[in-house]
């Protein structure tokens, strides 16, 4: 693992530092009271502290959003952040600045991100182990754990010049304890118009009228929203396209497969849909 990584890396059971232990062929890491964790053939670390409430995103909705993102539908997202992550991103951040991103999923964003900042590296944090074998290949100054964003996260007080939250779950305490006092949280949530034209006809979940008072809710105490932009793009998509779009996001855990098949089959191409996404800029309330 990338040393300027490691270093900011910290044990999930006490909190001590962690380095890297070979012995044969394997390789894990381990702190100094000698918790270890097992680094996956894969790349990735899995450094949570006992067993994930839940597994996170499974190896088809991994496929699915892979596949999708890798056509750039979503490229206004990895652009915004990218620009965002640019003008947030000074001299306060110190020589490599640590990008993390909570919910990484495959990477593609933080990735992105990287490639705006040369002298950045990152961190991409999901429950997923499916995500993460994608993340770990992301980009070659990043890599990838396996952590809880409920739990306590595996890196050290201020090590984060930026930290990203995409369409992920936020624990504002745990944010802030990790970002540099000087750095900033880029959260990017759906706006209401977001896929609007697919929520009738495929029986999809709505965006949550109150997310933005939600998001707030679970930030406030220890964030100050400095800055929020919107972001709208129209999609031309194929029926295959817009199945796969369904399949990578939550509404996969409540759609019946072939019911949304044949819904999907009704849809005249290209079907027209708008993706339009929120970005907020929190800043650390000071300590």
């Amino acid at each position: 693992m990338d040393p300027r990584i490691l270093d900011r890396l910290r044990c999930p059971v006490c909190g001590e530092p962690l380095a890297e232990a070979t012995a044969g062929s394997a390789t894990a890491l381990r702190c100094p009271r000698r918790h270890s964790f097992d680094v996956a053939r894969q790349g990735y670390v899995n450094l949570l502290a006992g067993r994930a409430p839940h597994p996170g995103d499974t190896p088809e909705m991994v496929a699915a959003r892979t596949d999708f993102l890798a056509a750039g539908h979503y490229d206004l997202i990895s652009t915004a952040l990218a620009e965002a992550a640019v003008a947030l991103t000074g001299p306060a951040a110190g020589a490599y600045p640590l990008v993390v991103d909570a919910g990484a999923g495959t990477g593609r964003h933080l990735a992105a991100v990287l490639a705006a900042l040369p002298d950045a590296v990152g961190l991409a944090l999901d429950v997923s182990k499916p995500a993460l074998r994608r993340a770990a290949r992301a980009h070659p100054r990043a890599a990838a754990a396996l952590a809880d964003t409920w739990q306590r996260l595996p890196v050290a007080d201020g090590a984060a010049a930026l930290l990203l939250n995409v369409f992920a779950p936020r624990n504002g305490a745990e944010f802030r304890r990790v970002l540099d006092p000087a750095g900033a949280l880029l959260v990017v949530t759906p706006a209401a118009d977001h896929l609007t034209e697919l929520v009738g006809p495929l029986g999809l979940l709505r965006v949550d009228p109150a997310k933005e008072d939600r998001v707030a809710g679970s930030l406030g105490g220890d964030f100050v929203r400095e800055s929020t932009s919107v972001h709208r793009r129209e999609l031309a998509l194929t029926g295959p396209e817009v199945a796969t779009l369904v399949g990578m996001g939550p509404s996969a855990w409540h759609t019946d497969p072939a019911g949304l098949a044949a819904r999907v089959a009704a849809l005249a191409e290209p079907v027209r849909v708008t993706a339009a996404v929120r970005l907020a800029v929190w800043r650390p309330v000071p300590r």
